[in-house]
Order: structure tokens, then C-alpha cells, then sequence
């Protein structure tokens, strides 16, 4: 045999070699496994529902809310609340403000224009110079909300001193219990509004603690806005015939804002401006102060299209046709927010009539 014949058998059983290794590296070790799965992607008659539970704000289990229709054309504008630039997210902002004693709140409230070198500030409520607790202080174009959150329940913590010792716990805990529902009260002689009679709602209230010794009295309240704690503690000491006088007071909630949600104080502030200026670090800033849609989430929801904000801006009705989405069991006369998320628009409207043939809200 020729030496170009051998060379070419050999050069045959090289390529025959290379290709039953790479059959044996391409191969799967349990070629019955392969054969028996099915790997076809199946159609389906739903879309799987988003977990929207941890949505922030606004969009908290949009996925429960009545779908009309998806079909909108978005608009690239405005901002969605949390990735606001910082000068929008301060002119839409506001803060849980842990007022402290002795300032008055309409002082509370200048420091902080002064301080966030913004042009208008408002407050949730006014609280006498020596009340701490619980102020929503509204940041520029955020004041428009002021209104809602001045006319929302409060709670306060109060610490009443009677004038006389009263040995039995059960009879403080029964004339407490007596200050429910509606009341007549006169405001104190140093108050900020007229002194005339009127009637204010408490709708609960609890004796946390009775030291006997020192007369003393703590209990939580939940009422209507524009209660004076000192007049119920003097109408307290009035029902157990010792006499009493208000001792401390503290406001834990005020809407739908309260203690544990993200309150601040005048220090953090301050400092939170400081760290701003000087090392151009929003972080501390964004977490001072919130957008405005946290005062919306007790609300119930319309989502509107892109396309409809603009003619709802400038007094037109809502329409069946530019609604998107909507919560259940909205009444009439109930208000309601409106909001077209990725744009940061809202709105705080009633619903004035059913649905109509002529498809108004």
C-alpha cells in the first residue's frame, strides 16, 4: 500500500473519532428524561395576576381594583411620586412633624418655610404651645390637601390631675365612659376660635393608668376634630365632684397619619437641609419629607387615562370613557381621589350622581 493511501485512512479514522466525542460530550446522560418532558409552551386563556401588595403608595393592590378597560395612549410627562426631581418632590412634599412644646404650630410651621426655602407652608390642625405630638405640616401646591386633613378624627394621650383623692378605679373608668358620643363643650378662655357652645363627637375612650395617690389620670381619646381635651378634663372632674384640670397632652394620630408613620422631628429638618447643602445628598431629605399621595390612601380610587387629566384639570366632568380602573362600593356624595399614577396627577373629587345615560360620573 501506498504511503498516500495510509495517510488517507488515517486521516479518515481521526474525523470518524472526532465525531463520536462530540456525540458523547453533546448527549444527554438520561436520554429517557428528554424524551419524556414536554417543553411546548402552552397557550393560555388568562394573564397571571401581579402580586401588587408591596406597590408603594397609591398603587398598593392595584391589581383588586374593577378593570373598565387597559387600552390608554400614554403621555411621556410628569413624574411618578417617588422619583420626582427633588425641587417637584419639595413642592409636592409633606412631613409628619413631631411638634415640640412650648412653639406655637403657626411658628412650627414659618421655621419650616424658612428652613425648606419653600413659599408656602399649612398644617393638619392647630396645637396649643405646650401639646406635642403628631402636626402634618403641607409643603407649596401640598396645601390644597390642608382642608381635608384639618377636618379628619384625632387621637390624643392626655394626663388629667384631679383636684381631690378618689379611691375607686371603676368609678374614674365609668365617668370617662360617661364623656362618649356627643358632648357640649365651650372653648377655655384662651383658645384660638370663638367662645360659643357647641357639640363635638368622641367617639371612644380608655383609662390606660389611675395613680390615686397623685390624683392623676391617663387616658387615650379618638374624637372629632375640633375638641378641647381641657374642657373634657374639667367636665372629668366635674362627674366625679373633686374638680380637675388638664395635665399634659399629646396628639398620636391626626387622619390617617400617626406616630409610627414616618414622624420627624424639627432636628431632623434641619439636619436633613444641612446634609443637603453642603454634600448634595437628597437621601435624608427624600426620607424628612413624603410625597402628598400618602394623605390619599384612605381615599377611595379612579384611575384615570392620560389623555383625560388634562380636561379633568380644567373642570371637566369624569366620563365613563377616561376611566381605567375603580374601587368597589363608591357612594354617592363620598369622596373620592383620582390619579393617573405615572404622571403624578391627583385629584380629590364627590361622586355627585349615579351613573347616568349620558355616562357622567
Amino acid at each position: 500500500m501506498s504511503e498516500v493511501e495510509v495517510s488517507r485512512s488515517e486521516k479518515k479514522k481521526k474525523k470518524l473519532h472526532r465525531s463520536k466525542d462530540q456525540t458523547t460530550i453533546g448527549s444527554d446522560p438520561n436520554p429517557t428524561q428528554n424524551d419524556s418532558t414536554d417543553f411546548m409552551i402552552k397557550p393560555q386563556n388568562f394573564t397571571p395576576p401581579a402580586d401588587t401588595s408591596q406597590w408603594p403608595i397609591l398603587l398598593k393592590n392595584y391589581d383588586r381594583l374593577n378593570v373598565r378597560t387597559g387600552h390608554y395612549t400614554p403621555i411621556p410627562a410628569g413624574y411618578s411620586p417617588l422619583k420626582r426631581p427633588l425641587t417637584e418632590y419639595l413642592r409636592y412634599g409633606v412631613l409628619n412633624l413631631d411638634k415640640p412644646a412650648n412653639p406655637s404650630s403657626h411658628e412650627v410651621v414659618a421655621w419650616i418655610k424658612r428652613l425648606l426655602r419653600v413659599e408656602k407652608t399649612g398644617h393638619s390642625g392647630t396645637l396649643d404651645p405646650k401639646v406635642t405630638g403628631n402636626l402634618i405640616v403641607c409643603l407649596d401646591r401640598a396645601t390644597r390637601l390642608v382642608k381635608s386633613q384639618q377636618g379628619a378624627g384625632k387621637e390624643y394621650i392626655c394626663v388629667a390631675r384631679l383636684h381631690n383623692k378618689v379611691p375607686d378605679v371603676a368609678k374614674v373608668a365609668k365617668a370617662l365612659e360617661t364623656l362618649t358620643g356627643a358632648v357640649f363643650q365651650r372653648p377655655p378662655l384662651i383658645s384660638a376660635v370663638k367662645r360659643q357652645l357647641r357639640i363635638r363627637t368622641i367617639y371612644e375612650s380608655k383609662l390606660l393608668e389611675y395613680d390615686p395617690d397623685r390624683h392623676l389620670v391617663v387616658f387615650w381619646i379618638s374624637c372629632e376634630a375640633g375638641t378641647y381635651v381641657r374642657t373634657m378634663c374639667m367636665h372629668l372632674g366635674l362627674i366625679l365632684g373633686v374638680g380637675g384640670h388638664m395635665q399634659e397632652l399629646r396628639r398620636v394620630r391626626s387622619g390617617i397619619m400617626g406616630e409610627n408613620d414616618n414622624m420627624v422631628t424639627m432636628h431632623d429638618v434641619m439636619d436633613a437641609q444641612w446634609v443637603y447643602d453642603n454634600y448634595r445628598d437628597e437621601s435624608y431629605l427624600r426620607r424628612v419629607v413624603m410625597p402628598l399621595e400618602v394623605l390619599l390612601t384612605s381615599y377611595k380610587r379612579l384611575v384615570v387615562k392620560d389623555s383625560a387629566v388634562n380636561a379633568i384639570c380644567y373642570g371637566a366632568k369624569l366620563m365613563i370613557p377616561g376611566l381605567l380602573r375603580f374601587e368597589n362600593d363608591i357612594e354617592v356624595g363620598e369622596g373620592n381621589c383620582a390619579n393617573d399614577y405615572e404622571r403624578g396627577s391627583n385629584c380629590i373629587g364627590h361622586c355627585r350622581d349615579d351613573y347616568c345615560g349620558d355616562g357622567n360620573l
